[in-house]
């Protein structure tokens, strides 16, 4: 009996044993997966790429401390998750809210000397500072700082190419590929939506009021929103970002006006609803004058996607519910 006793009470040990060593060793093999994780995307570098200036820019390691002098570059670089590694932004950066936060270095010019002092790994330029700041790179160069000149996009083919380029520029290659395949799929929805569109609106798009009616022709994010929808630009016949006089839009008779301006202006709506000469424009009488959020339509980014869906739903409302 006691023998019995002996050999069921050292079973017993025997299995707690077991248990407490099967779970030290889960969580070791979560410690090793995560050490694995991290030492993947460390593997990665050096990596080699050729940014907007056309050269190839070599970064030997990681980036832990970035400067982004862009507010698209720097939203992107947050979809990224690269939150804690943006040290410094521009003075033009807006979202998300937490980039308040971040240390400013300068608007049109770059406070070179408060940047120097973040000490950053990693600057990321936009094209026009590619152009017009090449001595402040080749100083930021010669103090061992890598920077990446981001070229523009006008397109959203050209918004992937941005946010794939950034994302191997910081070891984030797995999650740019996962933010380009959520967008694709988002505007694959939308343009299978556009089938159901009876018949296609003419839209005018209002950049600004003052003093000169400006739009966006062809070749620029709006139009190509416009036309994924299934719908008109009515300014498709110029290219970029273009003047149009009152006369030409109340003769082209929008169905629908899309303003990018609403931040800036109070009450835009109204001022439109109010112009002499425009009581008989289509999109007056059926009320069908919108403000959608600028940043969402012009920065190459994930948000894009966002103003694509604010104008399918201010165009056409029925099919974009």
């Amino acid at each position: 009996m006691l023998k019995k006793k002996r050999f069921t009470s050292l079973f017993a040990f025997m299995m707690a044993l077991s248990i407490v060593l099967a779970g030290c060793g889960a969580t070791s093999d979560d410690s090793q997966k995560s050490k694995e994780s991290e030492t993947k995307t460390d593997n990665a570098f050096p990596v080699t790429l050729k940014d907007g200036t056309g050269e190839e820019i070599t970064i030997e390691d990681k980036p832990e401390r970035i400067v982004s002098l862009l507010p698209s570059n720097t939203e992107t670089a947050y979809a990224l998750g690269l939150e804690d590694e943006i040290v410094g932004v521009s003075d033009y950066d807006n979202y998300p809210e937490s980039v308040s936060e971040k240390t400013k270095l300068g608007g049109i010019e770059i406070n070179v000397e408060k940047l120097l002092e973040l000490n950053p790994d990693l600057a990321l330029f936009s094209a026009s500072q590619g152009v017009n700041d090449k001595d402040t790179i080749k100083q930021l160069q010669s103090a061992g700082i890598d920077v990446v000149v981001v070229p523009d996009a006008n397109s959203i083919q050209g918004a992937y190419e941005v946010i794939e380029l950034i994302a191997k520029s910081t070891g984030k290659e797995a999650e740019g590929e996962e933010i380009i395949t959520g967008m694709k799929e988002d505007v694959a929805a939308i343009k299978e939506k556009a089938s159901d569109v009876k018949k296609m609106k003419k839209v005018w798009i209002e950049v600004s009021a003052s003093p000169d009616l400006y739009t966006t022709g062809s070749g620029t994010f709006m139009d190509e929103m416009l036309q994924i929808i299934g719908a008109e630009n009515i300014a498709a016949d110029q290219e970029g970002w273009v003047t149009m006089s009152e006369e030409t839009v109340i003769e082209r008779n929008p169905d629908v006006i899309i303003m990018t301006y609403g931040y800036y202006v109070d009450n835009p709506e109204e001022q439109i609803y109010a112009r002499n000469g425009w009581t008989e424009v289509t999109a007056l009488k059926n009320k069908d004058v919108y403000d959608v959020n600028s940043d969402t339509v012009t920065r190459p980014g994930p948000r894009l996607i966002d103003g694509l869906k604010e104008i399918a739903k201010a165009v056409y409302p029925d099919v974009y519910k």
